[in-house]
Protein backbone atom coordinates (compact mmCIF):
# COMPACT_ATOMS: atom_id res chain seq x y z
CA UNK A 1 0.00 0.00 0.00
CA UNK A 2 1.42 3.47 -0.58
CA UNK A 3 2.79 4.83 2.02
CA UNK A 4 2.06 8.31 0.66
CA UNK A 5 -1.47 7.79 1.04
CA UNK A 6 -2.98 8.40 4.95
CA UNK A 7 -5.02 5.81 5.15
CA UNK A 8 -5.20 1.60 6.03
CA UNK A 9 -7.27 -1.30 6.18
CA UNK A 10 -7.42 -3.84 9.01
CA UNK A 11 -7.85 -7.18 7.56
CA UNK A 12 -11.23 -8.74 9.06
CA UNK A 13 -14.10 -8.12 8.28
CA UNK A 14 -16.40 -5.47 10.06
CA UNK A 15 -12.93 -3.28 11.36
CA UNK A 16 -13.17 0.19 10.11
CA UNK A 17 -11.46 1.61 6.38
CA UNK A 18 -10.43 4.83 8.16
CA UNK A 19 -10.56 8.48 7.34
CA UNK A 20 -7.58 10.46 6.03
CA UNK A 21 -7.43 12.58 9.21
CA UNK A 22 -7.67 9.94 11.47
CA UNK A 23 -3.89 8.69 10.69
CA UNK A 24 -0.86 11.02 12.00
CA UNK A 25 0.48 13.48 9.31
CA UNK A 26 4.02 11.81 9.52
CA UNK A 27 2.96 8.72 7.60
CA UNK A 28 2.34 11.38 4.62
CA UNK A 29 5.56 14.48 4.68
CA UNK A 30 3.72 16.06 1.29
CA UNK A 31 0.27 14.82 1.22
CA UNK A 32 -1.57 14.93 -2.06
CA UNK A 33 -4.48 17.79 -3.42
CA UNK A 34 -7.05 16.08 -2.00
CA UNK A 35 -5.86 14.85 1.15
CA UNK A 36 -4.41 18.99 1.91
CA UNK A 37 -7.64 20.55 0.46
CA UNK A 38 -9.71 18.49 3.02
CA UNK A 39 -7.93 19.61 5.79
CA UNK A 40 -9.89 22.73 5.62
CA UNK A 41 -13.33 23.30 7.18
CA UNK A 42 -16.30 22.37 5.33
CA UNK A 43 -19.62 23.89 5.48
CA UNK A 44 -22.44 23.16 7.81
CA UNK A 45 -25.02 25.14 4.93
CA UNK A 46 -24.33 23.80 1.23
CA UNK A 47 -27.41 22.33 -0.03
CA UNK A 48 -30.58 23.86 -1.54
CA UNK A 49 -33.15 24.44 0.98
CA UNK A 50 -36.13 26.41 -0.69
CA UNK A 51 -36.62 25.13 -4.55
CA UNK A 52 -40.02 25.73 -6.17
CA UNK A 53 -41.01 23.97 -9.67
CA UNK A 54 -42.94 26.16 -12.66
CA UNK A 55 -45.89 23.52 -11.85
CA UNK A 56 -46.93 20.10 -10.49
CA UNK A 57 -44.86 17.44 -12.00
CA UNK A 58 -42.72 20.21 -14.01
CA UNK A 59 -39.00 20.22 -14.16
CA UNK A 60 -37.70 23.90 -14.21
CA UNK A 61 -37.53 26.00 -11.41
CA UNK A 62 -37.84 29.46 -12.95
CA UNK A 63 -37.63 31.67 -9.65
CA UNK A 64 -33.54 31.39 -10.10
CA UNK A 65 -31.79 29.18 -12.58
CA UNK A 66 -28.53 28.96 -14.46
CA UNK A 67 -25.68 27.13 -15.85
CA UNK A 68 -22.23 27.52 -16.91
CA UNK A 69 -20.45 28.55 -20.08
CA UNK A 70 -17.90 24.97 -19.90
CA UNK A 71 -18.49 21.63 -18.77
CA UNK A 72 -14.89 21.67 -16.99
CA UNK A 73 -12.58 24.16 -16.20
CA UNK A 74 -8.88 24.65 -15.28
CA UNK A 75 -7.14 27.06 -13.20
CA UNK A 76 -6.55 30.38 -14.96
CA UNK A 77 -9.71 29.60 -17.29
CA UNK A 78 -12.77 31.62 -16.87
CA UNK A 79 -16.18 30.46 -16.22
CA UNK A 80 -19.41 32.73 -17.58
CA UNK A 81 -21.91 32.00 -15.33
CA UNK A 82 -25.45 32.71 -16.78
CA UNK A 83 -28.37 33.14 -14.79
CA UNK A 84 -32.20 34.38 -15.28
CA UNK A 85 -34.74 35.12 -12.50
CA UNK A 86 -38.44 35.20 -12.44
CA UNK A 87 -38.51 38.34 -11.96
CA UNK A 88 -35.72 41.55 -11.70
CA UNK A 89 -34.16 40.66 -8.11
CA UNK A 90 -30.43 40.66 -6.73
CA UNK A 91 -28.93 37.08 -7.15
CA UNK A 92 -26.01 35.89 -4.89
CA UNK A 93 -23.64 33.42 -5.96
CA UNK A 94 -21.85 30.79 -3.52
CA UNK A 95 -19.26 28.37 -5.00
CA UNK A 96 -18.78 25.26 -3.25
CA UNK A 97 -16.80 22.30 -4.01
CA UNK A 98 -17.96 19.04 -3.18
CA UNK A 99 -15.74 16.51 -0.85
CA UNK A 100 -15.50 14.95 2.52
CA UNK A 101 -14.04 17.54 4.80
CA UNK A 102 -14.94 15.69 7.86
CA UNK A 103 -18.19 14.79 6.68
CA UNK A 104 -19.45 17.64 5.94
CA UNK A 105 -19.68 17.17 2.10
CA UNK A 106 -18.64 20.78 0.54
CA UNK A 107 -16.00 23.66 1.38
CA UNK A 108 -17.54 27.11 0.72
CA UNK A 109 -14.60 28.55 -2.15
CA UNK A 110 -15.95 31.96 -2.76
CA UNK A 111 -19.45 34.35 -2.67
CA UNK A 112 -20.01 36.12 -6.09
CA UNK A 113 -22.55 39.15 -5.85
CA UNK A 114 -25.34 40.40 -5.23
CA UNK A 115 -26.26 40.96 -8.99
CA UNK A 116 -29.25 42.33 -10.56
CA UNK A 117 -30.76 39.35 -11.62
CA UNK A 118 -33.48 39.40 -14.63
CA UNK A 119 -35.91 37.30 -16.77
CA UNK A 120 -34.14 35.63 -19.51
CA UNK A 121 -35.80 34.14 -22.23
CA UNK A 122 -36.89 30.58 -22.91
CA UNK A 123 -35.14 30.39 -26.79
CA UNK A 124 -36.72 28.82 -29.85
CA UNK A 125 -36.20 26.08 -31.25
CA UNK A 126 -33.28 25.58 -33.38
CA UNK A 127 -32.52 22.98 -36.56
CA UNK A 128 -35.94 22.41 -37.33
CA UNK A 129 -37.10 18.89 -36.18
CA UNK A 130 -34.21 18.38 -34.02
CA UNK A 131 -35.50 20.56 -31.25
CA UNK A 132 -32.27 21.39 -30.05
CA UNK A 133 -32.84 24.16 -26.63
CA UNK A 134 -29.74 26.17 -26.89
CA UNK A 135 -29.46 29.50 -24.00
CA UNK A 136 -27.77 32.78 -25.70
CA UNK A 137 -28.23 34.31 -22.08
CA UNK A 138 -25.91 37.19 -21.29
CA UNK A 139 -23.72 36.15 -18.61
CA UNK A 140 -24.49 38.10 -15.45
CA UNK A 141 -21.06 37.37 -14.24
CA UNK A 142 -17.18 35.58 -14.80
CA UNK A 143 -14.55 33.68 -12.55
CA UNK A 144 -11.37 33.44 -13.37
CA UNK A 145 -10.80 29.78 -11.83
CA UNK A 146 -7.83 30.01 -8.78
CA UNK A 147 -4.72 28.51 -8.68
CA UNK A 148 -5.36 27.07 -5.60
CA UNK A 149 -9.02 25.85 -6.34
CA UNK A 150 -7.87 21.47 -5.83
CA UNK A 151 -9.88 19.42 -9.11
CA UNK A 152 -13.15 18.40 -7.85
CA UNK A 153 -16.89 18.79 -8.66
CA UNK A 154 -18.21 22.47 -7.76
CA UNK A 155 -21.67 23.49 -7.14
CA UNK A 156 -22.64 27.16 -7.40
CA UNK A 157 -25.79 27.63 -4.99
CA UNK A 158 -27.74 30.13 -6.48
CA UNK A 159 -30.04 32.47 -4.06
CA UNK A 160 -32.85 34.76 -4.96
CA UNK A 161 -35.27 36.71 -2.09
CA UNK A 162 -39.02 36.25 -2.74
CA UNK A 163 -40.31 40.01 -3.51
CA UNK A 164 -43.39 39.02 -2.05
CA UNK A 165 -41.80 38.72 1.06
CA UNK A 166 -41.96 34.99 1.69
CA UNK A 167 -38.19 33.93 1.64
CA UNK A 168 -35.87 33.37 -0.78
CA UNK A 169 -35.74 30.56 -3.01
CA UNK A 170 -32.29 28.60 -4.65
CA UNK A 171 -30.89 26.61 -7.11
CA UNK A 172 -27.70 25.18 -8.20
CA UNK A 173 -25.23 25.24 -11.89
CA UNK A 174 -22.58 22.47 -11.94
CA UNK A 175 -18.95 22.55 -13.10
CA UNK A 176 -15.83 20.39 -12.81
CA UNK A 177 -12.41 21.87 -12.50
CA UNK A 178 -9.76 19.86 -13.72
CA UNK A 179 -6.05 19.78 -13.40
CA UNK A 180 -3.16 18.16 -15.76
CA UNK A 181 -1.22 17.04 -13.06
CA UNK A 182 -0.39 13.08 -12.82
CA UNK A 183 -2.64 10.99 -10.17
CA UNK A 184 -3.55 7.74 -9.48
CA UNK A 185 -7.22 8.09 -10.08
CA UNK A 186 -9.32 9.86 -12.04
CA UNK A 187 -13.24 10.36 -11.62
CA UNK A 188 -15.37 10.83 -14.55
CA UNK A 189 -18.33 12.48 -13.93
CA UNK A 190 -21.48 11.35 -16.10
CA UNK A 191 -22.36 14.64 -17.36
CA UNK A 192 -23.07 13.52 -21.34
CA UNK A 193 -25.80 11.64 -19.58
CA UNK A 194 -27.05 13.83 -17.32
CA UNK A 195 -27.65 16.37 -20.28
CA UNK A 196 -29.09 13.50 -22.44
CA UNK A 197 -31.65 13.65 -19.75
CA UNK A 198 -32.20 16.42 -19.11
CA UNK A 199 -35.84 17.96 -20.53
CA UNK A 200 -35.42 21.34 -19.46
CA UNK A 201 -37.31 23.48 -19.73
CA UNK A 202 -40.37 20.85 -20.29
CA UNK A 203 -39.73 17.86 -22.37
CA UNK A 204 -36.63 18.78 -24.60
CA UNK A 205 -34.45 15.45 -23.80
CA UNK A 206 -32.91 12.41 -26.31
CA UNK A 207 -35.98 10.94 -24.86
CA UNK A 208 -39.03 12.83 -25.69
CA UNK A 209 -38.80 13.46 -29.33
CA UNK A 210 -41.95 12.79 -30.95
CA UNK A 211 -40.46 10.62 -33.55
CA UNK A 212 -39.48 8.45 -30.39
CA UNK A 213 -37.43 7.69 -27.48
CA UNK A 214 -34.51 5.53 -28.64
CA UNK A 215 -33.70 7.20 -32.30
CA UNK A 216 -31.32 9.71 -32.96
CA UNK A 217 -33.62 12.62 -33.79
CA UNK A 218 -33.09 14.81 -30.98
CA UNK A 219 -29.88 17.25 -30.14
CA UNK A 220 -29.10 18.26 -26.65
CA UNK A 221 -26.81 21.68 -25.61
CA UNK A 222 -25.55 22.35 -22.40
CA UNK A 223 -26.07 25.82 -23.02
CA UNK A 224 -29.38 25.26 -20.66
CA UNK A 225 -30.11 25.43 -17.10
CA UNK A 226 -30.66 21.46 -15.41
CA UNK A 227 -34.14 20.77 -15.19
CA UNK A 228 -35.01 18.10 -12.10
CA UNK A 229 -33.40 14.60 -12.53
CA UNK A 230 -36.54 13.21 -14.74
CA UNK A 231 -36.39 9.67 -14.36
CA UNK A 232 -36.70 6.83 -11.61
CA UNK A 233 -37.35 9.34 -8.46
CA UNK A 234 -38.06 12.72 -6.93
CA UNK A 235 -34.79 14.39 -5.60
CA UNK A 236 -35.13 18.38 -4.92
CA UNK A 237 -31.27 18.42 -4.67
CA UNK A 238 -30.88 17.50 -8.62
CA UNK A 239 -32.19 20.38 -9.50
CA UNK A 240 -29.31 22.45 -11.48
CA UNK A 241 -26.90 19.68 -10.23
CA UNK A 242 -27.62 16.89 -13.05
CA UNK A 243 -27.19 13.74 -11.74
CA UNK A 244 -24.35 14.09 -9.47
CA UNK A 245 -25.84 14.39 -5.68
CA UNK A 246 -27.89 11.52 -7.03
CA UNK A 247 -25.68 8.37 -8.40
CA UNK A 248 -21.97 9.62 -8.37
CA UNK A 249 -21.32 11.82 -5.29
CA UNK A 250 -21.09 8.97 -3.17
CA UNK A 251 -17.72 7.79 -4.63
CA UNK A 252 -16.12 11.24 -4.13
CA UNK A 253 -17.00 11.48 -0.79
CA UNK A 254 -15.51 7.98 0.10
CA UNK A 255 -12.47 8.62 -1.88
CA UNK A 256 -11.94 11.91 -0.44
CA UNK A 257 -12.30 10.33 3.12
CA UNK A 258 -10.11 7.44 2.50
CA UNK A 259 -7.36 9.74 1.98
CA UNK A 260 -6.98 8.62 -2.29
CA UNK A 261 -5.26 10.94 -4.81
CA UNK A 262 -8.06 11.54 -7.05
CA UNK A 263 -8.30 14.14 -10.18
CA UNK A 264 -11.94 14.60 -11.55
CA UNK A 265 -13.12 15.00 -15.21
CA UNK A 266 -16.18 15.14 -17.31
CA UNK A 267 -17.08 13.23 -20.41
CA UNK A 268 -16.09 16.14 -22.49
CA UNK A 269 -12.20 16.24 -20.78
CA UNK A 270 -11.76 12.23 -22.05
CA UNK A 271 -12.30 13.45 -25.74
CA UNK A 272 -9.10 15.21 -25.46
CA UNK A 273 -5.65 13.11 -26.31
CA UNK A 274 -3.66 15.22 -24.30
CA UNK A 275 -5.64 15.15 -21.28
CA UNK A 276 -6.52 11.24 -21.23
CA UNK A 277 -3.13 10.51 -21.81
CA UNK A 278 -1.01 7.50 -20.75
CA UNK A 279 1.28 6.71 -17.93
CA UNK A 280 -0.89 9.60 -16.38
CA UNK A 281 -3.48 7.58 -14.35
CA UNK A 282 -3.04 4.26 -12.67
CA UNK A 283 -6.79 3.99 -12.63
CA UNK A 284 -9.54 5.10 -14.58
CA UNK A 285 -13.03 4.97 -12.94
CA UNK A 286 -16.86 5.16 -14.71
CA UNK A 287 -19.27 6.00 -11.98
CA UNK A 288 -22.74 5.84 -12.04
CA UNK A 289 -25.17 6.15 -14.82
CA UNK A 290 -22.65 6.32 -17.65
CA UNK A 291 -24.39 5.68 -20.94
CA UNK A 292 -22.94 8.37 -23.60
CA UNK A 293 -19.47 8.28 -24.51
CA UNK A 294 -18.73 9.88 -28.05
CA UNK A 295 -16.28 7.54 -29.76
CA UNK A 296 -13.42 9.82 -29.14
CA UNK A 297 -13.43 8.66 -25.63
CA UNK A 298 -13.92 5.10 -26.45
CA UNK A 299 -10.80 5.35 -28.27
CA UNK A 300 -8.88 7.20 -25.42
CA UNK A 301 -9.32 5.00 -22.56
CA UNK A 302 -9.36 1.88 -24.93
CA UNK A 303 -5.95 3.73 -25.06
CA UNK A 304 -5.07 4.45 -21.75
CA UNK A 305 -5.87 -0.03 -20.67
CA UNK A 306 -3.59 -1.03 -23.35
CA UNK A 307 -0.90 1.43 -22.17
CA UNK A 308 -1.09 0.29 -18.26
CA UNK A 309 -3.83 1.79 -16.42
CA UNK A 310 -6.99 0.04 -15.01
CA UNK A 311 -10.20 1.07 -15.83
CA UNK A 312 -13.10 0.39 -13.23
CA UNK A 313 -16.34 0.67 -14.48
CA UNK A 314 -18.18 1.57 -11.04
CA UNK A 315 -21.38 1.72 -13.47
CA UNK A 316 -23.75 0.62 -15.24
CA UNK A 317 -25.00 1.10 -18.64
CA UNK A 318 -22.01 2.38 -19.73
CA UNK A 319 -20.98 2.94 -23.01
CA UNK A 320 -24.41 1.91 -24.76
CA UNK A 321 -24.72 5.14 -27.32
CA UNK A 322 -21.85 6.87 -29.76
CA UNK A 323 -22.73 10.63 -28.65
CA UNK A 324 -20.91 12.79 -30.73
CA UNK A 325 -20.36 16.42 -29.27
CA UNK A 326 -20.38 18.94 -31.66
CA UNK A 327 -19.49 22.59 -30.84
CA UNK A 328 -22.14 25.57 -29.49
CA UNK A 329 -23.25 28.30 -31.69
CA UNK A 330 -20.11 30.37 -30.53
CA UNK A 331 -17.88 27.56 -31.28
CA UNK A 332 -17.42 26.34 -28.12
CA UNK A 333 -16.51 22.79 -27.55
CA UNK A 334 -18.29 19.96 -27.01
CA UNK A 335 -21.57 21.84 -26.34
CA UNK A 336 -24.02 19.53 -28.24
CA UNK A 337 -24.89 16.07 -28.03
CA UNK A 338 -27.25 13.53 -29.93
CA UNK A 339 -27.62 9.87 -29.63
CA UNK A 340 -25.61 8.92 -32.56
CA UNK A 341 -25.98 4.82 -32.22
CA UNK A 342 -25.44 2.14 -30.49
CA UNK A 343 -22.12 0.18 -29.17
CA UNK A 344 -21.68 -3.09 -29.78
CA UNK A 345 -20.14 -4.05 -33.50
CA UNK A 346 -21.87 -6.37 -34.97
CA UNK A 347 -23.02 -8.51 -31.67
CA UNK A 348 -27.04 -8.96 -31.32
CA UNK A 349 -27.34 -6.14 -29.04
CA UNK A 350 -26.67 -3.33 -31.47
CA UNK A 351 -28.30 -4.88 -34.65
CA UNK A 352 -31.50 -4.81 -32.62
CA UNK A 353 -31.60 -1.51 -31.61
CA UNK A 354 -30.39 -0.44 -35.19
CA UNK A 355 -33.33 -2.59 -36.65
CA UNK A 356 -35.69 -1.38 -33.78
CA UNK A 357 -34.91 2.19 -33.23
CA UNK A 358 -32.28 2.81 -36.37
CA UNK A 359 -31.13 3.94 -39.10
CA UNK A 360 -28.33 5.55 -37.51
CA UNK A 361 -25.17 7.52 -38.74
CA UNK A 362 -22.73 6.04 -36.09
CA UNK A 363 -22.37 2.24 -34.70
CA UNK A 364 -19.54 2.06 -32.02
CA UNK A 365 -17.18 -1.09 -31.41
CA UNK A 366 -18.35 -3.86 -29.25
CA UNK A 367 -18.54 -2.23 -25.87
CA UNK A 368 -17.89 -6.32 -23.83
CA UNK A 369 -14.24 -6.13 -25.21
CA UNK A 370 -13.79 -2.79 -23.00
CA UNK A 371 -15.82 -3.22 -19.95
CA UNK A 372 -15.65 -7.29 -20.04
CA UNK A 373 -19.69 -7.14 -20.26
CA UNK A 374 -22.37 -5.76 -22.72
CA UNK A 375 -25.29 -3.48 -22.04
CA UNK A 376 -28.24 -6.09 -22.42
CA UNK A 377 -31.88 -5.92 -23.42
CA UNK A 378 -33.94 -5.50 -20.83
CA UNK A 379 -30.82 -3.36 -19.33
CA UNK A 380 -32.73 -2.44 -16.02
CA UNK A 381 -34.60 -3.56 -13.17
CA UNK A 382 -33.24 -4.30 -9.37
CA UNK A 383 -32.06 -7.46 -7.65
CA UNK A 384 -28.99 -8.33 -4.96
CA UNK A 385 -25.55 -8.40 -5.98
CA UNK A 386 -24.52 -11.88 -5.58
CA UNK A 387 -20.69 -13.30 -4.99
CA UNK A 388 -19.77 -15.33 -7.34
CA UNK A 389 -16.24 -16.56 -6.95
CA UNK A 390 -15.28 -16.02 -3.23
CA UNK A 391 -11.71 -17.01 -3.73
CA UNK A 392 -11.31 -14.03 -5.79
CA UNK A 393 -8.62 -11.49 -4.41
CA UNK A 394 -11.08 -9.01 -4.85
CA UNK A 395 -12.96 -10.42 -2.05
CA UNK A 396 -10.01 -10.39 0.76
CA UNK A 397 -11.23 -9.67 3.87
CA UNK A 398 -15.11 -9.35 2.82
CA UNK A 399 -16.09 -12.73 4.75
CA UNK A 400 -18.22 -13.46 1.39
CA UNK A 401 -19.07 -17.05 0.30
CA UNK A 402 -20.18 -17.99 -2.87
CA UNK A 403 -23.68 -16.88 -3.11
CA UNK A 404 -23.51 -14.17 -0.51
CA UNK A 405 -25.67 -11.23 -1.48
CA UNK A 406 -25.37 -7.64 -1.21
CA UNK A 407 -29.49 -6.53 -0.85
CA UNK A 408 -30.75 -4.52 -3.97
CA UNK A 409 -27.19 -3.34 -4.81
CA UNK A 410 -28.20 -3.80 -9.25
CA UNK A 411 -29.98 -1.35 -10.43
CA UNK A 412 -31.60 0.74 -11.78
CA UNK A 413 -29.51 -0.31 -15.06
CA UNK A 414 -26.89 -3.30 -15.28
CA UNK A 415 -24.71 -5.18 -18.23
CA UNK A 416 -24.36 -8.30 -18.57
CA UNK A 417 -23.71 -11.12 -21.53
CA UNK A 418 -19.66 -10.99 -21.43
CA UNK A 419 -17.61 -12.24 -24.17
CA UNK A 420 -16.42 -15.79 -23.43
CA UNK A 421 -13.06 -15.48 -25.83
CA UNK A 422 -11.28 -12.65 -23.60
CA UNK A 423 -8.55 -14.47 -22.38
CA UNK A 424 -8.32 -14.15 -18.51
CA UNK A 425 -11.88 -12.81 -17.87
CA UNK A 426 -13.51 -14.15 -14.66
CA UNK A 427 -16.86 -13.90 -13.74
CA UNK A 428 -17.08 -12.31 -9.94
CA UNK A 429 -20.50 -11.46 -9.36
CA UNK A 430 -23.96 -12.74 -10.89
CA UNK A 431 -27.52 -12.97 -10.98
CA UNK A 432 -30.98 -12.11 -11.90
CA UNK A 433 -32.66 -8.25 -11.89
CA UNK A 434 -36.12 -7.76 -12.11
CA UNK A 435 -37.74 -5.45 -14.79
CA UNK A 436 -40.45 -4.22 -13.05
CA UNK A 437 -40.48 -6.87 -10.77
CA UNK A 438 -41.50 -9.15 -13.55
CA UNK A 439 -39.05 -10.12 -16.21
CA UNK A 440 -36.22 -11.29 -15.54
CA UNK A 441 -32.61 -10.81 -17.05
CA UNK A 442 -28.91 -11.81 -15.74
CA UNK A 443 -26.50 -9.47 -15.05
CA UNK A 444 -22.63 -10.54 -14.52
CA UNK A 445 -20.03 -8.79 -12.76
CA UNK A 446 -16.53 -9.80 -14.21
CA UNK A 447 -12.65 -8.65 -13.95
CA UNK A 448 -9.85 -9.47 -16.61
CA UNK A 449 -6.17 -8.82 -17.19
CA UNK A 450 -4.78 -5.50 -19.25
CA UNK A 451 -1.42 -5.83 -21.17
CA UNK A 452 0.97 -4.65 -18.20
CA UNK A 453 -0.11 -5.82 -15.07
CA UNK A 454 -2.90 -3.83 -15.28
CA UNK A 455 -7.24 -4.77 -14.91
CA UNK A 456 -10.34 -4.25 -15.85
CA UNK A 457 -13.35 -4.23 -13.60
CA UNK A 458 -16.72 -4.20 -14.54
CA UNK A 459 -19.00 -3.64 -11.34
CA UNK A 460 -22.68 -4.26 -13.24
CA UNK A 461 -24.54 -1.81 -11.63
CA UNK A 462 -25.41 2.03 -11.85
CA UNK A 463 -25.73 1.47 -7.58
CA UNK A 464 -22.21 0.58 -6.72
CA UNK A 465 -21.32 3.63 -4.86
CA UNK A 466 -24.67 3.44 -3.10
CA UNK A 467 -23.14 0.84 -1.06
CA UNK A 468 -19.76 3.15 -0.13
CA UNK A 469 -21.09 6.23 1.20
CA UNK A 470 -24.44 7.97 2.23
CA UNK A 471 -22.97 11.85 2.17
CA UNK A 472 -25.20 14.67 3.10
CA UNK A 473 -27.22 16.00 -0.12
CA UNK A 474 -27.56 12.39 -0.70
CA UNK A 475 -30.76 10.58 -0.90
CA UNK A 476 -30.91 6.60 -1.65
CA UNK A 477 -32.42 5.62 -4.96
CA UNK A 478 -35.02 3.02 -5.46
CA UNK A 479 -36.67 1.34 -8.83
CA UNK A 480 -38.27 -1.36 -10.35
CA UNK A 481 -39.62 -2.03 -6.89
CA UNK A 482 -36.51 -3.07 -5.45
CA UNK A 483 -33.81 -0.34 -3.38
CA UNK A 484 -30.19 -0.43 -2.21
CA UNK A 485 -29.67 -0.29 1.59
CA UNK A 486 -26.48 2.33 1.65
CA UNK A 487 -22.96 2.16 3.04
CA UNK A 488 -22.12 -2.11 3.76
CA UNK A 489 -18.60 -2.68 4.55
CA UNK A 490 -18.61 -5.82 1.95
CA UNK A 491 -18.46 -2.72 -0.76
CA UNK A 492 -16.14 -0.43 0.97
CA UNK A 493 -13.27 -3.74 0.95
CA UNK A 494 -13.94 -4.71 -2.29
CA UNK A 495 -13.72 -1.25 -3.55
CA UNK A 496 -10.56 -0.73 -1.35
CA UNK A 497 -8.76 -4.17 -2.33
CA UNK A 498 -9.63 -3.26 -6.37
CA UNK A 499 -8.30 0.41 -6.37
CA UNK A 500 -5.16 -0.57 -3.92
CA UNK A 501 -4.41 -3.27 -6.45
CA UNK A 502 -4.43 -0.43 -8.76
CA UNK A 503 -2.32 1.61 -7.66
CA UNK A 504 0.69 -1.43 -6.61
CA UNK A 505 0.41 -2.42 -10.53
CA UNK A 506 0.03 0.75 -12.09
Amino acid sequence: MKPSRRRFLESSLGAPILAAGSVAAKDSPEPNPVLKENREAGSNDWQLTRVRLDERGGYRAPDVEGYCSHQSVQAGDKLDLFVSTKQETEVKIEIFRTGYYAGRGARLMTTLGPFPGEPQPVPELKRGDRHLVECEWKPITSLVIPDDWVSGVYLGRLTVDDAGGHGYWQNYVVFVVRDDRPADLCLQVSDNTWQAYNRWPTKYSVYTHPKGNQGPWADVSFDRPYGKYAQIYENPLSIGSGEWLCFEFPMAYWLEEQGYDVTYCSNSDMVDPAYARPGRFKGFLSNGHDEYWDLREYRNVEKLRDTGTSLLFFSGNSVCWVSPMTPSFDGRENRILFRGGPYGGDYRYAEARERDEGPFPHRGPDEGYLMGARNVDPVNGGGDWICEKPEHWMFEGTGMKKGDSIPGLIGWEYHGDPPDDIEGLEVVGAGTALQGGVNPQEWAATIYPGPEGNFVFNASTIFWCQGLSSPPGHMLPWSHWSRPHGPDERVQRMTANLLDRALAQG
